[in-house]
């Protein structure tokens, strides 16, 4: 018996309200057997990043700030203490060998779902290059998929000029034939963020497009319900592609490709709430969110409660 007052060797000194329970609490680290509502996976990469990045701490930065988040809903008036998260851990990463760290995310995530655990998953990320590898798992593992990505930018770079990076992965989904183009629905796509070249290669594959103008003038939520039911005739899952610099830099300072005229941080938290209530989605990664950049986890933050939205609908 311990013959301390107030010291708890080993244990963080923290204050605990007997009626609170924190989402941190209800994630528990994957052993073998291990069943849960929803599976959480880092894929903390971002050496392949065009600006300089450290978004392959964000894992770690995203998952401790859930602590300061309770399981309580009070607008739908509901606790969901009673939801179970498993995570699996991150991605060992290789030091130098891109392509090898892109082998790595895919044959991760797909080992995450042959584990049969859960029935949706979250990604964190790592820059938007990690979601080539999980998505084309996702496809590979539960037949077609559909993807309605949340981005300033198309990322369909070529890869002539650097090769697999951030700005590339739906060109490689796309090129690679792990995605077809009318699957694809790229959302809050920002004026002068973009090439021409890269407007015309989306529209010549049949990729949806929804810009900053359609949100001010149609409205996400519409969007997305539109979207989501257009999908779900064709796909056999859906995937949401969450790229944080489709936020205003107001709302999100911690993103590498940070611009003004995004999206404020209620529609990105109302979209995500709209999408995730179909049955057919069953994924979605997180992804640019450069800790080192960020202000008081504002951004991470943010990340966190569009977790929330996924999982607490």
């Amino acid at each position: 018996m311990s013959n301390f007052h107030f010291l708890t060797p080993g244990q963080p000194a923290i204050f605990k309200d007997q009626y609170v329970t924190k989402v941190t609490e209800c994630i528990k680290a994957y052993q073998n057997g291990t069943k849960a509502d929803f599976g959480l996976i880092g894929l903390p990469a971002s050496k392949s990043s065009i600006s300089p990045s450290f978004a392959a701490d964000a894992p770690k930065t995203i998952r401790n700030v859930l602590n300061a988040y309770s399981t309580y809903s009070g607008e739908k008036n509901k606790d969901y203490k009673g939801t179970s998260i498993v995570d699996f851990g991150d991605v060992l990463i290789h030091p130098t060998n891109l392509e090898e760290t892109t082998e790595r995310l895919y044959l991760s995530v797909k080992e995450m779902l042959q584990t049969n655990s859960c029935n949706k998953f979250i990604m964190l990320g790592g820059d938007h290059s990690v979601s080539f590898p999980s998505i084309r798992a996702f496809g590979e593992y539960y037949g077609r998929v559909g993807v309605i990505q949340w981005d300033a930018h198309h990322d369909v770079r070529n890869l002539e000029d650097g090769g697999r990076t951030n700005g590339t992965p739906f060109r490689s989904l796309l090129e690679g034939g792990f995605l077809n183009g009318e699957d694809l629905t790229q959302i809050g796509i920002r004026d002068f963020a973009n090439a021409r070249e890269y407007h015309l290669y989306v529209k010549n594959k049949g990729v949806k497009v929804y810009t900053m103008d359609d949100v001010d003038r149609v409205g996400i939520v519409p969007i997305i319900q539109k979207e989501i039911e257009r999908l779900s005739q064709k796909v056999d899952i859906i995937y949401l592609s969450v790229d944080m610099d489709v936020v205003d830099q107001a709302f999100a300072p911690g993103c590498p490709a940070i611009g003004s005229g995004g999206l404020t941080s209620r529609e990105l938290l109302s979209s995500i709430t709209a999408a995730a209530d179909h049955p057919k989605v069953k994924a979605m990664d997180i992804v640019e969110i450069d800790p080192s950049k960020d202000i008081r986890d504002i951004t991470s933050r943010l990340a966190a409660h569009a977790m929330l939205r996924f999982m607490y609908t």
